[in-house]
């Protein structure tokens, strides 16, 4: 895994998203982390705009987040709409 990514901050994002610091497992914790390492991605993918790689990356990361996205609307619309809510999603 990337150093920007450490364990300790990983717990952090499952504790804060999830329903405990172990809590990898479920879709509210996934997204957070997604949402997380999309962040960082976009960061270098907009100062390193040749790197088609990490590009490829980033919108393979996005698309699985969608997919969590979605599973979660379809199953149980209360919590999407709070995990949207608390990463800031939705314009």
């Amino acid at each position: 895994m990337a150093e920007y990514l450490s364990p300790d901050k990983k717990q952090e994002i499952f504790g804060k998203y999830g329903k405990s610091n172990t809590d990898t497992g479920s879709a509210e914790s996934q997204i957070a982390l997604f949402s997380y390492r999309i962040d960082h991605l976009s960061s270098h993918v907009k100062e390193n705009k040749k790197d088609h790689n990490t590009q490829r990356s980033l919108l393979r990361l996005v698309g699985k987040r969608r997919r969590l996205l979605d599973y979660l609307k379809e199953t149980d619309i209360e919590r999407y709409r709070s995990i949207v809510k608390a990463l800031g999603l939705r314009k």
